[in-house]
């Protein structure tokens, strides 16, 4: 599987001991990065002596210089110390930079041996089809590749085809011991958007749950994953149809105080984009009841039986097909700011919230006024 080809070389290289002086992890699905990191601390950094061998930095609040002589000097404590080093888009931003990049190079031609560098570089978002990369994250990509790819190793975490993460899942149930039906792992894929990150984390509470029947069926992901998701979407987007901007902000807050919090907030979002693609659909088609929805929606785009009476209520709440797109392309602006590494992804959440919760300005000669030229 394309996908965790490269993960699963990191991985390889780590077991053998076999590594770089310095590495490039590009890309922001989670999953991969989590594996890659486990992989160095199991291998590499003893429990015992973590706070000797492992080090986190930010190059928005440290300096390059410093992590890099702190990298050259051996430890009297730990056999061998592994730098994780994000914010690599401070190496990349307005001013002169080269110096850096210099500094890097060096090091990596004079390396401690005993010590590797993990650069981070989780603005940048790399689509299961790579022909489908954002203009801006390709440019970025290439600048990475051009000057840190000739000293430092590139491990692309890409995001992962549904095709890849439904065979993972059933090979990962096989080594496990359990055994998932076809149609559940399809549908534990097609609720989570082909997010690695939430699909092994879901996968693990559904294995838990199933028990001792040691089998995971369509009706076990509807109750633990859709059913608990869904229902917490449906008490947020009901309030943000309703302009309800206190509930909307209370209901929020109570689905990111649960399960993986703001780490899960590109699903969220993802969720919240296809409820707002189905609204419009209904609303675009005059949905009335669920025999229609059923026809409108196709399979995989469907609701859940026990959401299509509230998801039609709430669809027929917007006046016009604008609205809709209007909520659309306010959940793609937050969806852009939470790639771009906020302060804080809840900040992010709730101004989209704010938003969506607000009175469309009017249209001017054919232009809202939030569309209006400058």
């Amino acid at each position: 599987m394309r996908a965790f080809a490269q993960a699963d070389r990191f991985v390889s290289e780590v077991k053998d001991k076999k590594l770089s002086p310095a590495y490039v992890f590009v890309g922001d699905e989670a999953f991969f990065r989590k594996r890659c990191r486990e992989a160095l601390l199991k291998h590499l950094v003893p429990a015992e002596l973590r706070d000797f061998s492992l080090f986190e930095f930010d190059l928005a609040e440290t300096d390059l210089a410093e992590i890099l002589d702190r990298a050259r000097t051996p430890s009297l404590m730990a056999p061998f110390q592994v730098f994780f080093v994000r914010g690599v888009k401070n190496l990349f931003g307005r001013g002169a930079n080269q110096e850096k990049l210099a500094a890097i190079e060096a090091y990596c031609k004079d390396p401690n041996p005993n010590a590797v560098l993990v650069f981070v570089a989780d603005h940048i978002s790399i689509p299961a089809d790579a022909r489908r990369m954002d203009l801006t994250d390709k440019e970025r990509y290439q600048r990475i590749r051009e000057e840190m790819g000739q000293y430092c190793a590139i491990v692309e975490l890409a995001r992962v085809e549904e095709g890849e993460a439904v065979r993972w899942i059933g090979e990962y149930c096989t080594m496990q011991g359990i055994k998932i039906d076809p149609d559940a792992a399809r549908e534990l894929v097609d609720a989570l958007g082909g997010d690695m990150m939430m699909i092994s984390n879901e996968l693990e509470k559904l294995i838990l749950y199933v028990g001792e029947k040691k089998r995971v069926t369509l009706g076990d992901v509807e109750t633990m994953v859709l059913a608990a998701k869904q229902r917490s979407l449906d008490e947020l987007t009901d309030a943000i149809s309703a302009r309800d901007r206190v509930r909307a902000l209370e209901t929020l807050d109570a689905i990111l105080s649960t399960g993986e919090g703001e780490d899960a907030a590109i699903g969220h979002l993802y969720m919240l984009a296809k409820t707002f693609r189905q609204m419009l659909v209904i609303l675009e088609r005059n949905v009335r009841d669920q025999r229609m929805l059923w026809a409108a929606l196709w399979q995989g785009f469907r609701v859940p039986p026990f959401a299509a009476d509230d998801i039609i209520k709430q669809a027929r709440r917007y006046k016009s097909r604008r609205d809709l797109t209007r909520a659309i392309r306010l959940v793609a602006k937050a969806d852009l700011a939470l790639r771009s590494s906020p302060v804080s992804k809840r900040l992010v959440l709730e101004k989209l919230i704010m938003d969506l919760t607000a009175e469309p300005k009017p249209e001017v000669r054919g232009w809202s006024q939030e569309e209006l030229p400058v």
